[in-house]
């Protein structure tokens, strides 16, 4: 019975610690020994090792029953034996249990595991850390990471009232209801939180303490500060700030520009870092790769956390939020640092020196007058034009819109869904001649000037969702930028159509969406961007010579740092998109997105060894390859099979189809055909997630039984579709019969 390693991983205040112990108390009977020791932040392991084994020790040495003389005696080891010795020889032939409390490094992990003896009989250790790498680090199996999840709604409720009410059956008395749930979803379900809050309001709970109550869930950030009771949360909170690596805390910091729950888009985060500045160089690297692994450290550090994506209601890793407690401290440290000044909402505050970074969220009547509205707010009317950074997350605009001229030194503007702008700001736009971030996603703006060609600093132009038709041929002078991303917001076939010329913007990374003309010169200058690694194309209604479409196979083969391929077809010609086949893939290609009609899928995807999802969409597919063809590719992780992907009976995972590294499948069953999807035994040995789309026919699936690694099961479609209640009833009765290993089912109707 080997020693195995258990670890429970969480941002701080949610509950590990209270978990573990509780865990030590219910197996008391089943252990012959247990301790519980804590690591600090600085653990070093030549000065620090002596003290925790002593710690371990002092708990596991346990009295021997009275002797003769009615004289308790200790079983401690005699000798000159190290600690490490003593542990030994003392749990030799016991079982034990040890908590390990508060692990930050693996390092630190390492050093203690090689003191703790393996003794063969069953002994376990029980982890606790914030960081997700670390628990990895010290459980080799999933299934021994307990990642604890922040308490639901009701149970909040329930612990809040059980601190605030304690003598009078936990009932909030309705004066005070609207700012209970306001400080509840502040404290975003952490147990800890929860606590503070309610000791300290538990000397307010009458009606008439409702001003209290009022004020603490107004402002959280400042009682923290000045109440004992609430600053063990902000402890917690900058003790996981100060332990990140340098270089990502000003990252960090920078999350303090988005408004309380707001729901940050990963990509717009990276590249908004890159503009300004906080993305260090390193050899080997291009910035983006860096930015990407600071995201994924403060995922792992808990310090952000994925949010549920709104198309298939799963997380996403390109979606996150910040906990409110954990922005509360942000805020406060940017301020204080003068990193950011923000206009409205909670947080308003202004900087006491030169203006660097600027966030609206507020309404614009409650922000015109900024004079000695709150502590440190003043006014700004002649201090725009230091601002290197200007981010509006007030939909309806604002008065500085109206003075964008004078914002010269600006690096980043953000105006993301702000439909206040308008096409007369466009004139003082293009003439911040410093800008490298400029988004002007989902707003009314329905002319580029050509003027935008002077703007030679820029790294980012996003123009999605606009009233735009098309962008002037002056954006091929953008010769630093590295993404281009276009869209209409009323109509779908209005596409961004490459000049002659565009193979000069070789610094092109990302293009969204381009629309294939006739021009053949064109197409060839498409192959001379060798920087590109996403590509989204459209091809419309037989607009391209089929010489064309063959030589945009030739140039999609050249761009050989291809990282994620993505064709589409406008209009319902027959088979537009079999140019494909005659593609020579850039191998190092890692997502395929395919949306339109190509009879077969091309066999060559089956050789792409990087390749790990693949998307399709409306591709009509006639033969029985699909799952052939996929399978020969060794890292798939995610297959996402939508609407008229096919046009045959039945789809089968057959025996020899293994996918090895296969997590997630995504299968349309909505449509004429598949009429069913089936599993074989031995296929999609590894599957963890599998969603359906039901839809009003009688399609269904088969062969669920020999998923056998499957965790999770979300099923969508209509509530009253007969389909919907067959598949869910053979869902259940599937989970009754496993006994062990059940699947999560969710619905979403």
């Amino acid at each position: 019975m080997k020693l195995k390693v258990f670890s429970i991983v969480g941002f701080g205040g949610v509950g590990k610690t209270t978990l573990a112990l509780e865990a030590c108390r219910q197996l008391e009977s089943e252990f012959q020994r247990q301790a519980q020791v804590s690591v600090s932040q600085i653990f070093n392991a030549e000065k620090d090792m002596e003290g925790l084994l002593q710690r371990v020790i002092q708990q596991i040495v346990k009295p021997k029953a009275n002797n003769e003389e009615g004289i308790n005696v200790e079983e401690s080891p005699q000798g000159n034996m190290t600690l490490k010795e003593q542990l030994e020889s003392t749990l030799q032939d016991k079982r034990y249990l040890i908590v390990i409390d508060d692990v930050w490094t693996i390092a630190a992990w390492d050093a203690i595991l090689a003191n703790l003896p393996e003794n063969h009989r069953g002994s376990r250790i029980l982890v606790t850390t914030r960081i997700a790498t670390v628990a990895k680090a010290c459980s080799n199996r999933s299934e021994y990471i307990y990642p604890i999840e922040p308490l639901n709604s009701e149970d909040s409720k329930r612990l809040f009232l059980s601190r605030t009410f304690p003598s009078v059956g936990a009932t909030c008395p309705d004066s005070l209801k609207v700012a209970m749930q306001d400080i509840l979803r502040k404290c975003g379900g952490l147990p800890l939180a929860i606590v503070s809050i309610a000791s300290f309001l538990r000397n307010y709970n009458s009606p008439d303490g409702k001003d209290m109550w009022e004020r603490v869930s107004k402002s959280i950030g400042s009682h923290m500060e000045s109440q004992p009771s609430l600053e063990r949360m902000r402890q917690i909170v900058t003790l996981s700030y100060n332990h990140l690596p340098h270089d990502i805390r000003c990252c960090m910091m920078y999350l303090s520009i988005f408004p309380e729950d707001y729901a940050v888009n990963m990509h717009r985060l990276l590249h908004k870092w890159i503009a300004e500045g906080l993305v260090a160089e390193v050899r080997g690297l291009t910035l983006l790769e860096v930015a990407q692994a600071y995201y994924e450290e403060l995922l792992s550090r808990n310090m952000i956390v994925q949010a549920a994506e709104e198309v298939r209601n799963e997380v996403s890793r390109e979606t996150c939020r910040v906990h409110d407690m954990v922005l509360e401290v942000m805020v406060s440290k940017s301020l204080e640092a003068n990193f950011v000044s923000l206009i409205g909402g909670p947080y308003e505050g202004m900087a006491y020196d030169k203006i660097r970074r600027l966030s609206i969220h507020g309404e614009e009547e409650e922000s015109v007058d900024l004079t000695s509205k709150k502590k440190g707010v003043r006014n700004i009317e002649m201090e725009v034009k230091h601002v290197r950074s200007l981010s509006m997350f007030n939909n309806q605009g604002h008065y500085l819109l109206d003075r964008l001229g004078e914002f010269t030194l600006l690096r980043v503007l953000d105006l993301d869904h702000c439909k206040g702008l308008q096409n007369k700001h466009m004139g003082d736009i293009c003439r911040l001649y410093f800008l490298r971030y400029l988004s002007m996603r989902e707003t009314n703006v329905s002319v580029m000037p050509p003027e935008v060609g002077k703007l030679e600093q820029l790294l980012t132009l996003d123009a999605r969702g606009t009233l735009l038709e098309g962008l002037p041929e002056t954006v091929i002078k953008l010769l630093k930028l590295e993404r281009l991303f276009f869209s209409s917001i009323c109509v779908w076939e209005v596409l961004w159509t490459p000049p002659r010329g565009v193979s000069k913007m070789k610094a092109l990374r990302e293009v969204i969406k381009i629309g294939i003309s006739d021009d053949i010169e064109v197409v060839k200058e498409i192959s001379k961007l060798q920087q590109m690694q996403l590509i989204h194309i459209f091809v419309k209604r037989s607009v391209p010579s089929e010489e064309v479409l063959r030589e945009l196979a030739v140039s999609l083969s050249k761009i050989y740092s291809m990282r994620s391929l993505n064709i589409g077809q406008i209009g319902n010609t027959a088979n537009t998109l079999d140019f494909l086949h005659y593609v020579s893939p850039p191998r190092l290609i890692r997502k395929i997105w395919i949306s339109g009609s190509m009879g077969g899928l091309p066999s060559w995807i089956g050789s792409l060894t990087y390749l790990e999802e693949i998307e399709l969409l409306c591709a009509f597919l006639v033969d029985d390859q699909l799952f052939e063809i996929l399978c020969e590719s060794p890292n798939l992780k995610s297959i996402i099979l939508h609407r008229n992907f096919w046009t045959r009976r039945e789809l089968v995972a057959r025996t020899a189809h293994k996918f090895m590294a296969l997590r997630s499948l995504h299968v349309s069953l909505a449509d004429e055909f598949p009429e069913v999807l089936r599993f074989e035994q031995g296929a999609m040995t590894s599957l963890e997630s599998l969603s359906l789309h039901i839809g009003d026919n009688n399609n269904n699936f088969d062969g669920i039984e020999h998923l056998t690694n499957l965790k999770e099961v979300h099923l969508s479609g209509g509530r009253d579709y007969s389909a919907m209640k067959l598949a869910l009833d053979m869902l259940k009765a599937e989970n009754e019969r496993r006994h062990s290993k059940v699947f999560k089912i969710t619905v979403r109707y």
